[in-house]
C-alpha cells in the first residue's frame, strides 16, 4: 500500500472509469498541465492567454508537465486572480482531461521512504500531489537510503492503481546539503550536471594544437591590440574586442568571438549533447556548462596571450559612430589583456565623465595604448546606446540582486550589482555584431566579396510587440498615481509612450511596479526562422552570434553564416524552424532553474532572520495577500491577508490594491510597509512575512 494514499479516493474514483461520453460534445484544446499540491490543475494552451481549470478527480492521472486533451465543461466570467499587469482570459473556463496525449518523462524529486519489501519516493514539490511506488531492491542497489532525496520518473499509472510506478534515476543525498539541493534543482527541471563519457571522450580528443591548416584563409590579427572585459570569477572567455587608429582618422574595431563551431561539427557526439543542452545553466554557486570543459574553459575560451581561433565582425568606425565598412569571416587572435569588469571602468572613471561624475586622471594625461582603446571604444558605446534609446529602445533599468555565498555554498550576503560603463561598453558591441550579422543575411546584401541574391534561411533573435491590453492597464494604474500616459499603446510608438512614463517616474516609489507591469506587457524574446525585428532593443534584424560556448542558437548561426559567406544555398527553413523551437524551450527551462536556484538561497538566507523586522514595499498584490521587497536586499516574501488583524482586505483589481473593508486602508504597488519574517520554508522555497501593525484595535 502506499505510504500515505494521497489522493487515494480521488484516485480510486479515477480508477472505476473514463470520463463520460458526452464529453465529446465539448469543445477540447489541447495542453500542458500545470499541477498543484493538491492535485487540482490547470491546462495551459499555447496562444491563449486564460488556462483551464481541472478539479483533481477530473485529472485522468496526469501529471504536470504532461501533454492532455481537455474538455472544457464549462465557462463563467472570470475575476483577476493574479498580481498586477498579468492579462486574464475574459472567461473562467473548467474542464475534464480526457486524453493524456504525451508524457512528460520530467523527473520528480522526492525523499526515499522504505517499509520492508515495498519502497515510495514522498513527494515534497508543489506540483506532485502523489508519492511515487518504485522497486525497493533497485532502489537500495541504487544507494538509496531512507531520508535520503532521490528522483525518480513515472513509468505507468494504471487506473486500477492508488499510486502512479516508477523506477529512481539518481539518488541525490542527504536534505539540507548545499550539493544534494542543487542536484535536485537541476533534476527537477530534468537538467543533466554530468557529461555522458562518450562526450568527454570525444571532447577530450579534439588537439588543441593549432596548425597552418587550421590558420587556412583566416585573417590574422594576432598583433593587434586584443582584450576581454568579463565578470572576475568568469572561465570561459567567449568574446573579445580588438582595436586599432587608422591613418584616415577612423577606427577599425573587432569583434571576436570564440569560433565553437570549427571544432563542434554537426552530428557529433559533442554537438548532439550541446544541442539537448541548450544553453549552459548559472545557478547560484555553479555553471552547468552546455560544452564540456576541454572546449568552454580551454580550447574555445579566449584567454590572455594564447593564439584562439575566432569568428570575427569588423567595422571601420568613424569618430562619430558611422559605421563606414565592415567584414565577417575568420580570424586569429591573441588577446593581450584579460580585464574585469571593475578594472575596466577604473580605465573609463580616470579619463572620462561617467554618469556618477567621476575623472581622476588630469587633463592632457597621456593615455597608454590599452588605455586609449578602452576609453575609444567607451565613447562609441554611449553613442550607440543613446541612439537605440532615441529609436525606442525600452530601457528597464531594474536592479538585479546578485546572492553571495561562502565556500561552502552558504549565502552569507545578498546587494544589488551595479551596471556600469565597462558592462555597457561590452553590450554595446556585441549588438553591433549581433546586429550586423542578421542584416547581412536578412538583406540578401554584400560581404566579402560575396553577394546574396535573396535573404536566406536564418536563426534570428527576435522579440513581439507588446499587449495594447496590458499596456492599457498600466495606464489606468498610473493614472492612480496622477501619471498621464499617452495614447499611442500599440507598435513602435508604444515605446516613446513607456520609455516617457518611465522616465518620469524614475527614483520613485512607483516606478519599480510601473516596470513590473510593463514587463508583463511585454512579448517573450525567443528564436525563430521568421524575422519579426527585435521591439524591445529596436533593431529591424537581430540574431546571436557572440556565445556559441553557451548558446546552441549561436552555433547554428556560425554555421549558416559560413555557408552563405562561401556562396551556399538557402537551408532547410523548416528544420531550423524546429530547432528554434526547441532552443527556445530549452533557453526558458534553464531560466527557470536559475531562478528556482536563486530563490532558494535567498529562503536559505532568511531562515536565520526569522522574528527579524525590515522595512519594505508592496511589490504585488493578489485575492489571497500581497509580496512584500524588503530593504535594501529585495528579498521577496508574502504577506497572506489571513494573517493582516486589523482589518478584513479585499482585492480591487481595477486599481491594483487592497482595500481594507472597515478601515478602507488601501495598500498599492510602491507601497512603504514594515513586516516581520514569519517563516523560511526551504522544501517549498517559501518566504511568509507577516505585517507590522501598530494601534490595532
Amino acid at each position: 500500500m502506499s505510504k500515505f494514499g494521497k489522493g487515494r479516493k480521488q484516485s480510486e474514483r479515477r480508477g472505476r472509469k473514463g470520463p463520460s461520453q458526452h464529453k465529446k460534445s465539448f469543445p477540447q484544446e489541447v495542453g500542458t498541465v500545470q499541477m498543484t499540491r493538491e492535485g487540482f490543475a490547470f491546462v495551459i494552451v499555447d496562444g491563449q492567454d486564460g488556462d483551464i481549470f481541472v478539479k483533481a478527480s477530473k485529472t485522468r492521472h496526469a501529471l504536470d508537465g504532461d501533454t492532455v486533451r481537455v474538455a472544457v465543461t464549462k465557462e463563467v466570467p472570470s475575476r483577476a486572480n493574479g498580481r498586477a499587469g498579468q492579462k486574464q482570459s475574459p472567461m473562467k473556463r473548467e474542464g475534464e482531461i480526457v486524453e493524456i496525449v504525451k508524457r512528460s518523462g520530467k523527473q520528480f524529486v522526492g525523499v526515499f521512504h522504505n517499509v520492508g519489501a515495498q519502497a515510495w519516493v514522498l513527494m515534497q514539490s508543489k506540483n506532485m500531489p502523489w508519492d511515487i511506488e518504485v522497486d525497493a531492491e533497485k532502489a537500495a542497489a541504487m544507494g538509496a537510503r531512507r531520508g535520503m532525496k532521490v528522483a525518480a520518473v513515472v513509468d505507468r499509472w494504471d487506473r486500477s492503481e492508488v499510486n502512479p510506478m516508477g523506477h529512481l534515476t539518481d539518488v541525490l543525498g542527504l536534505p539540507g546539503e548545499n550539493e544534494t539541493e542543487m542536484h535536485a534543482i537541476l533534476a527537477e527541471f530534468n537538467l543533466p550536471y554530468r557529461f555522458p563519457k562518450e562526450v568527454e571522450d570525444a571532447a577530450d580528443g579534439i588537439s588543441e594544437e593549432i596548425s597552418e591548416k587550421d590558420l587556412k584563409g583566416r585573417k590574422d590579427f594576432r598583433q593587434t591590440l586584443t582584450f576581454t572585459i568579463d565578470p572576475a570569477d568568469a572561465k570561459d572567455f567567449d568574446d573579445a574586442l580588438s582595436f586599432r587608429r587608422l591613418d584616415n582618422g577612423n577606427y577599425e574595431v573587432g569583434v571576436h568571438i570564440a569560433d565553437v563551431s570549427y571544432y563542434v561539427k554537426p552530428g557529433s557526439a559533442v554537438d548532439r549533447e550541446a544541442r539537448e543542452r541548450g544553453t549552459s545553466v548559472y545557478l547560484v554557486d555553479r555553471t552547468v556548462p552546455m560544452l564540456p570543459e576541454k572546449l568552454c574553459n580551454k580550447l574555445c575560451s579566449l584567454r590572455p596571450h594564447e593564439d584562439k581561433l575566432t569568428y570575427s565582425v569588423v567595422c571601420e568606425i568613424s569618430p562619430k559612430g558611422d559605421i563606414k565598412s565592415r567584414w565577417i569571416g575568420r580570424t586569429v587572435i591573441n588577446s593581450s589583456y584579460r580585464f574585469d569588469y571593475r578594472q575596466a571602468q577604473d580605465i573609463i572613471e580616470k579619463y572620462c565623465i561617467t554618469q556618477t561624475g567621476n575623472q581622476t586622471a588630469p587633463q592632457g594625461c597621456e593615455k597608454t595604448p590599452i588605455e586609449d582603446a578602452v576609453t575609444t571604444l567607451w565613447s562609441l558605446a554611449a553613442i550607440y546606446k543613446d541612439k537605440r534609446a532615441k529609436a525606442g529602445a525600452i530601457n528597464f533599468d531594474r536592479p538585479e540582486m546578485k546572492v553571495e555565498i561562502d565556500g561552502n555554498g552558504k549565502p552569507v550576503d545578498v546587494h544589488q550589482a551595479v551596471s556600469k560603463e565597462s558592462n555597457w561598453l561590452i553590450e554595446e558591441f556585441m549588438l553591433l555584431a549581433n546586429r550586423t550579422v542578421a542584416e547581412y543575411v536578412a538583406t540578401g546584401g554584400q560581404m566579402n566579396g560575396v553577394a546574396q541574391k535573396n535573404a536566406k534561411t536564418f536563426v534570428y533573435r527576435v522579440h513581439d510587440l507588446p499587449n495594447a491590453e496590458k499596456l492599457e492597464s498600466l495606464k489606468r494604474f498610473a493614472g492612480t498615481f496622477g501619471y498621464k500616459m499617452g495614447d499611442a499603446l500599440e507598435g513602435r510608438a508604444a515605446a516613446k509612450t513607456l520609455n516617457d512614463l518611465l522616465r518620469s517616474a524614475e527614483g520613485k516609489p512607483e516606478c519599480a511596479a510601473f516596470e513590473d507591469i510593463a514587463l508583463r506587457a511585454m512579448a517573450k524574446a525567443c528564436y525563430d526562422t521568421d524575422n519579426i525585428g527585435h521591439y524591445g532593443l529596436a533593431f529591424k534584424f537581430y540574431t546571436h552570434f557572440t556565445s556559441p560556448i553557451r548558446r546552441y542558437p549561436d552555433l547554428m548561426v556560425h554555421r549558416l553564416l559560413t555557408i552563405y559567406l562561401a556562396g551556399g544555398a538557402s537551408q532547410d527553413n523548416g528544420f531550423y524552424k524546429l530547432e528554434c523551437r526547441h532552443a527556445s524551450e530549452r533557453e526558458l527551462v534553464a531560466a527557470d532553474a536559475e531562478r528556482t536556484s536563486t530563490k532558494y538561497k535567498l529562503v536559505e538566507y532568511m531562515q536565520d532572520k526569522v522574528g527579524q523586522e525590515y522595512d519594505g514595499r508592496v511589490s504585488g498584490v493578489t485575492d489571497w495577500g500581497m509580496y512584500v521587497e524588503i530593504e535594501p536586499s529585495m528579498v521577496e516574501g508574502m504577506v497572506s491577508l489571513r494573517s493582516i488583524r486589523s482589518d478584513f482586505f479585499e482585492f480591487d483589481e481595477d486599481h491594483y490594491r487592497l482595500v481594507g473593508k472597515r478601515t478602507h486602508k488601501v495598500f498599492r504597488l510602491g507601497d512603504p510597509v514594515r513586516i516581520r519574517v514569519a517563516g523560511a520554508n526551504l522544501e517549498q522555497r517559501l518566504l511568509d512575512y507577516e505585517l507590522v501593525e501598530t494601534g490595532i484595535r
